[in-house]
């Protein structure tokens, strides 16, 4: 995932201002404090560590290893694409949590300059999800051979969670296994809990509301109407979290970082054809991995019903 400055901030400064606050603690807190943390590279390091350490905590090494390689070759394609186009960007920073299940939040980096045109916005915005995806698609091979198919139901007693399945996971193990039954539960060990959660980050980050990444892709191919394409996703979301609340987070963050794109420097320079080839690509890529309901149950488990049989 990547973040970019609105269309108002000055060159080379960060995407929170607090500038024009009232309170001069704030302008203080972000330019003698905030920032100087972000930019030292020893930051980046020890929350990669961290995120390691909390991913091995909740699901071992392995799990560890794949997933960090996942979201480590997300975050360096947009790394790389910005430095390609001369757009001053942070090293990625790793967000732990070990008391969810996949053990991280994932990971971001910061641009620190305006981005000059769409076919750059363009680049950036896919090479994230282009360069995890590949890297994701081993983990998700090794994962479906170590998964055991449960025609029994057991598994919805001894596990503590049902995942929904994305179309790959599911195309993939039935490539592997052979036709499911109907009822068939597919369970997955560390490798597949990673390519699971590779694969979610994915389409969530491909989801085409303002600054995802799906939402830069967004932007660059269609500049006029994306505002209007972006408001109708988040509405979609909104929806979907009848299926499940675990969009409630996910809604609300996506309104308060805003559903509007910032333009580029010079936004009349047209991304180009082969780039809308590849920004239907993005389109595939976000259908394989899309889940509408990533924990099945979610409101049974909020609500603390029982579900199941």
């Amino acid at each position: 995932m990547s973040s970019e400055p609105p269309g108002e901030i000055p060159e080379r400064s960060f995407a929170i201002d607090f500038t024009n606050s009232p309170a001069g603690w704030k302008r203080f807190f972000l330019k003698r404090r905030l920032v100087p943390v972000l930019l030292n590279p020893s930051t980046n390091v020890v929350l990669f560590m961290l995120t390691a350490l909390s991913i091995t905590f909740v699901g071992g090494w392995r799990m560890s290893v794949a997933l960090m390689s996942v979201l480590l070759a997300h975050e360096m394609g947009h790394y790389f694409a910005c430095r390609r186009h001369g757009v001053s960007a942070t090293l990625p920073f790793f967000i732990p949590a070990p008391i969810l299940f996949s053990g991280t939040l994932g990971a971001l980096i910061l641009m620190r300059d305006r981005i000059p045109n769409r076919k750059a916005l363009f680049d950036i915005g896919i090479a994230g999800p282009l360069a995890g995806f590949l890297v994701c698609l081993p983990v998700l091979a090794m994962g479906a051979r170590e998964a055991t198919i449960d025609t029994l139901q057991t598994s919805q007693v001894d596990s503590p969670i049902l995942l929904g399945d994305p179309l790959l996971l599911n195309w993939t193990i039935s490539r592997l296994h052979g036709d499911l039954p109907s009822k068939a539960t597919i369970v997955i060990g560390p490798l597949g809990l990673a390519a699971w959660f590779g694969l979610f980050l994915t389409a969530l980050n491909l989801i085409p509301v303002g600054q995802l990444d799906g939402g830069h892709i967004l932007y660059s191919v269609f500049r006029d109407r994306a505002h209007w394409i972006s408001r109708l996703a988040w509405w979609i979301c909104v929806a979907l979290i009848f299926l499940s609340p675990s969009w409630i987070l996910w809604v609300v963050l996506l309104r308060v970082l805003g559903r509007r794109h910032p333009p580029t420097l010079r936004d009349e320079e047209a991304p180009g054809a082969w780039r809308k080839v590849l920004a239907l690509a993005a389109l595939a890529i976000f259908i394989l991995c899309f889940i509408p309901e990533p924990i099945v149950g979610g409101w049974d488990l909020f609500l603390g019903r029982a579900h199941g049989p």
